[in-house]
């Protein structure tokens, strides 16, 4: 009986030294099982978050680019877009439209007056209304132009180069000032 016993044991042995690691796993799982399932977000709700810290967003710079204008003293137009501007030269020429090749003269610079672009450094600049990758402000600005007219247009981020800005000379979220004169329609 005592070799039957000791077989037993020698047994018992091995059957831990092949289950254990089955074993162990088993306890391991079981542990995890008292964990507070993870709360299911709302894209809804998420959603709305969203909406208003990008309101939030649009009246701060608003707010900033009433008070620019207040210290330049300027009447502006306000456009239901956001676009602002003022005439500083009236044209007697064609409207431009969607659709039309347009040229002009500009100068592009932040609210703090650091000057971005000029034709007087770079050139005339022609693009398509409504057909170029431009900021979509200044398709919407053009559009209110005859040629002979020079207008000073103030473009907030969203309808200037956004979250990324242009990866030159506009900083991200840049609301940027042009002075545009349109020369001519094509």
């Amino acid at each position: 009986m005592k070799n039957a016993g000791k077989k037993g044991f020698m047994l018992f042995i091995k059957g831990i030294r092949y289950y254990s690691p089955f074993f162990f796993l088993l306890i391991f799982l079981s542990c995890g099982n008292n964990r507070k399932p993870k709360l299911k977000t709302d894209p809804s709700q998420f959603k709305q978050q969203l909406e208003k810290v990008n309101k939030y967003e649009v009246e701060k710079e608003s707010d900033e680019i009433n008070q620019y204008i207040a210290r330049q003293q300027w009447q502006m137009q306000k456009t239901g877009t956001g676009l602002r501007y003022i005439f500083l030269k009236k044209g007697t020429g064609d409207s431009a439209r969607s659709g039309d090749l347009v040229k002009v003269n500009y100068n592009i610079s932040l609210l703090d007056g650091t000057e971005c672009y000029s034709s007087d450094k770079d050139g005339a600049y022609e693009f398509k209304v409504e057909g170029d990758a431009i900021e979509s402000g200044l398709h919407e600005a053009i559009q209110l132009m005859r040629v002979g007219d020079k207008a000073k247009f103030i473009l907030p981020s969203y309808m200037a180069h956004g979250l990324h800005g242009d990866d030159a000379n506009i900083p991200p979220l840049s609301t940027i000032v042009v002075d545009m004169e349109l020369i001519e329609i094509h």
